[in-house]
């Protein structure tokens, strides 16, 4: 009876063991630009709309807080669009549409322009409605983008 007894002892150790490593890891969501559209009307207005996504890995749903992202040719500030707050449920990837109207652009007729998109994402992990764990996500996106065509070519996120 003593050893039917440390045995599961030690099975309980192991269950509670493996799900503390596994489920109760935090980890930070990743944060990405989808289907980006860029729209010129040769007036020198160029439109950006993107499709922003935060993946959200952990067992506990992500509430996050609103951010900033930034929007650059070169080293100039040319738009800029807010991620409004929300959550990510868990295990899943929420989508947030958004558009910033682009300014200052050189050359907006026609030809390739480079952008680079950043921001960065803070919220908290919730786990069980108990533990709770600050966690960002941060995007650094490039792409070129044909403004003679409104092409969007090599979309690269980190």
């Amino acid at each position: 009876m003593l050893r039917l007894h440390c045995r599961l002892r030690v099975f309980q150790t192991i269950i509670i063991l493996v799900f503390a490593l596994t489920v109760m890891r935090v980890k930070s969501p990743k944060v990405r630009l989808g289907d980006v559209a860029v729209t010129n009307d040769g007036n020198g207005n160029v439109r950006f709309t993107a499709r922003v996504l935060i993946k959200n890995t952990n067992f506990g749903r992500y509430n996050y807080d609103s951010s900033m992202a930034t929007i650059r040719a070169g080293n100039n500030v040319v738009g800029q669009f807010v991620i409004p707050d929300s959550q990510a449920r868990a295990r899943s990837t929420k989508k947030v549409y958004v558009i910033a109207d682009l300014t200052n652009v050189s050359g907006t007729n026609s030809g390739p322009l480079a952008l680079s998109v950043d921001t960065a994402v803070r919220g908290k992990v919730e786990l069980m409605k108990v533990i709770k764990r600050k966690k960002s996500g941060e995007m650094s996106c490039t792409m070129t983008v044909d403004l003679s065509t409104n092409a969007v070519q090599d979309l690269r996120c980190k």
